[in-house]
């Protein structure tokens, strides 16, 4: 009794062995075991795109044709905890930003002391640096006092840039580059000009004017 117990125990765990191994190497193989998808795809699947080619980026200049300002407004009032935007208005913990646009960086109005971080970068604020700066301050201007972490959404900075143009500084958004044509379908003709139609065969049954001619 005891050999037939140790031989179906022994055979239970030389299965459970093989089981293990085969588990394993199936992983290995297949790349089961990764948080990722493997590399190369085995065949395509509908709906998951390879990753190669990521969405196309809006231009800055369709987005601010395209903004909102009173959506801009909604987005500025979480920044109302620390600046005031009216005319004259005080500094906060950040400051006064009225008519921001246009002015030099890090300088400012009202003797707000600014970041080396901010105040050595140079130039003046427009839409381009301003975008770049709303997206992520830190990595605008790295040592920046700056906590606020960054709007991730290209739309949201839109909105709130053209809301800030509009308080103070009004300066001209961008011309949008031109929308690109759709090629016409494979296979599709494109439609005869307007003058093309004269031109065209006549109607079966029909005589042409110098067939007519010539039966006269």
């Amino acid at each position: 009794m005891d050999d037939r117990f140790n031989t179906i125990a022994g055979w239970a765990l030389f299965s459970g062995i093989v089981a293990l191994g085969l588990s394993s190497l199936s992983a290995r193989y297949f790349e089961a075991d990764k948080e990722h998808r493997p590399h190369e795809m085995g065949y395509p699947i509908e709906g998951v795109e390879s990753g190669e080619e990521g969405e196309k980026e809006v231009p800055l200049a369709t987005l601010l044709a395209a903004a909102d300002p009173a959506k801009g407004e909604q987005t500025f009032a979480k920044c109302k905890s620390c600046h005031t935007i009216e005319a004259g208005g005080p500094n906060g913990i950040g400051p006064n930003l009225h008519g921001v646009l246009g002015e030099p960086i890090g300088k400012g109005v009202g003797g707000f002391a600014f970041s080396s971080a901010l105040s050595g970068i140079g130039g003046a604020w427009n839409f381009d640096n301003m975008n770049e700066w709303l997206k992520s301050p830190k990595a605008f201007a790295p040592g920046t006092k700056m906590t606020f972490a960054g709007l991730s959404k290209p739309e949201d900075r839109a909105n709130l840039m053209v809301y800030l143009n509009s308080q103070g500084s009004n300066l001209a958004l961008p011309e949008p580059p031109p929308a690109e044509e759709e090629a016409p379908a494979e296979g599709a003709e494109a439609a005869p000009a307007e003058g093309d139609a004269a031109a065209e065969a006549p109607a079966e049954g029909e005589a042409s004017a110098e067939e007519a001619q010539a039966a006269e």
